[in-house]
């Protein structure tokens, strides 16, 4: 595989995940860590990608951002959309990191009067923009990388409240492995999320169905509903219907 394969491939993990590892990167695509790590380099010289301790995080994912440069923004839009209708007036919410969830947050009603719970900065940022919305901002240590908040402050709060619906973002979901990630914090974030939540909704872009990391989050026996841009019968979805998920 030449350079500029590689640099395809590397971005395309980055814009799609939001974060990589170097390790994986250099497992998937059969080269050194140090190879990666040149081509990482370069890409993060020429602003196509944040070059991180170990890994890469996508621009996109930058709270600053206006969002143009998404990966696959229109499907993510799309997903808002659905997740978006279940939302009732006066419902208590709790909304995670990830670039799909950001989009949710961009485009609620501007009437809409619910509370809102994040510990993601980005989304914040754009509930700021919903006048009628109480956001409350859970506090703790920020993890750069991710923009989201983590750690036991975090967690103490999640275990005194109970909201009605959970829209979590996925970066790996696969329907016998569940839902998994590469950080070990954010597992306890989202761990901590799910069970202070009523229904749990998991949004994901197709392109991340069947996919998994090394740490686990949770079965999809705790995930109520499924959102994706598909069409709810497209036949990608079958094994996620078999779990006994509400797919939209």
């Amino acid at each position: 595989m030449g350079q500029k394969q590689r640099k395809d491939s590397i971005l395309k993990a980055v814009r799609l995940h939001n974060k990589v590892l170097l390790p994986d990167l250099a497992s998937q695509l059969h080269v050194s860590v140090d190879t990666i790590r040149r081509d990482v380099k370069k890409l993060h010289q020429q602003g196509h990608l944040k070059k991180i301790h170990g890994g890469a995080v996508s621009v996109g994912f930058e709270p600053e951002h206006d969002g143009s440069n998404i990966y696959a923004r229109d499907k993510k839009i799309a997903i808002a959309d659905k997740a978006q209708r279940l939302i009732k007036d006066n419902s208590v919410i709790l909304i995670s990191g990830g670039t799909t969830n950001v989009e949710l947050a961009r485009i609620l009603h501007p009437k809409l009067r619910a509370t809102i719970f994040t510990p993601s900065l980005p989304v914040a940022i754009q509930l700021a923009n919903h006048r009628k919305i109480e956001v409350i901002v859970v506090g703790g240590k920020l993890s750069h990388d991710a923009q989201v908040v983590t750690g036991a402050r975090a967690l103490e709060l999640f275990r005194e409240i109970r909201v009605d619906l959970c829209f979590l973002g996925t970066g790996f979901i696969d329907a016998d492995k569940g839902l998994t990630t590469m950080d070990w914090e954010v597992v306890q974030l989202k761990k901590a999320m799910i069970k202070a939540s009523k229904r749990v909704i998991a949004l994901s872009i197709s392109e991340k169905l069947n996919s998994s990391q090394r740490y686990r989050i949770c079965d999809l026996s705790l995930i109520d509903t499924l959102i994706t841009e598909l069409d709810p019968l497209d036949e990608r979805l079958d094994l996620y219907r078999e779990k006994n998920i509400n797919v939209l």
